[in-house]
């Protein structure tokens, strides 16, 4: 991504009238935003593909490849598809404003506009993904050589994908994030398994075979899977 100053976010400003380009960047700047011009759709494109900024704020009525059209290409991008997009319009028909959204643009005002309302609608813009971001982060475990990928049902151990069902998966997460803590069978099966009937206690020594034949270097000599005798399990995180 484009930076200004360290952490400063780049917002590019695109419209084909210099009246509203300058008032844009005028209070963005005066909010501490990094901010890139482009006065026409194709210019915006090849600015926002070079530079990356944080956002990408676009006036729909534009001659030439008009604010839409400019979405379709950084949609297509792999560059600029998952820039934020705020439209500005003068149209304000319901109609239109869908068909923006389904464009790809993340937010819609309709001109005229206050420029705190704008302002305020970046900064939810910029909250929504920062949660988006943190949740995915979560979703986001590694351990040594094994990283899990909750959010894609992923699992490698060395760069190797390993192939785990949603269980075995379950099982590995839940443990990884409470590392040295022992658990009996009971109570992974409540954890894991939930409410689920007729599920015997067994069944956890299963998956935690299955899993150590997989993760574990040496299936008879776990290094993370520990057994505990007469208690149940833990994930060490000692070696």
């Amino acid at each position: 991504m484009a930076e200004g100053q360290v952490g400063q976010r780049t917002v590019l400003v695109v419209d084909d009238e210099k009246d509203i380009t300058d008032l844009l960047s005028y209070n963005l700047s005066r909010e501490r935003f990094h901010v890139l011009v482009a006065y026409s759709g194709c210019e915006a494109v090849e600015i926002a593909r070079k530079n990356r900024p944080h956002m990408v704020i676009l006036d729909w009525m534009m001659t030439g490849m008009d604010g839409l059209e400019v979405c379709r290409h950084l949609r297509k991008q792999s560059e600029t598809e998952n820039i934020p997009i705020i439209m500005l319009t003068a149209r304000s028909d319901s109609t239109d404003k869908i068909l923006g959204l389904e464009m790809g643009a993340d937010d819609y005002l309709t001109k005229p506009f206050h420029i705190r309302e704008l302002l305020a609608r970046i900064r939810a813009v910029f909250r929504r993904l920062e949660r988006a971001r943190q949740k995915d982060n979560e979703n986001i475990i590694v351990f040594k050589e094994i990283r899990m990928d909750l959010n894609y049902h992923k699992v490698t151990v060395d760069h190797v994908n390993i192939d785990l069902t949603a269980r075995e998966i379950k099982l590995l997460a839940f443990l990884i994030k409470h590392p040295g803590r022992v658990y009996t069978r009971e109570e992974l099966l409540d954890a894991v398994w939930g409410n689920e009937f007729f599920v015997e206690p067994r069944t956890v020594d299963v998956h935690i075979s299955r899993l150590r034949s997989l993760i574990e270097k040496e299936k008879e000599k776990p290094r993370y899977l520990l057994t505990i005798r007469n208690f149940g399990y833990k994930f060490s995180d000692e070696h």
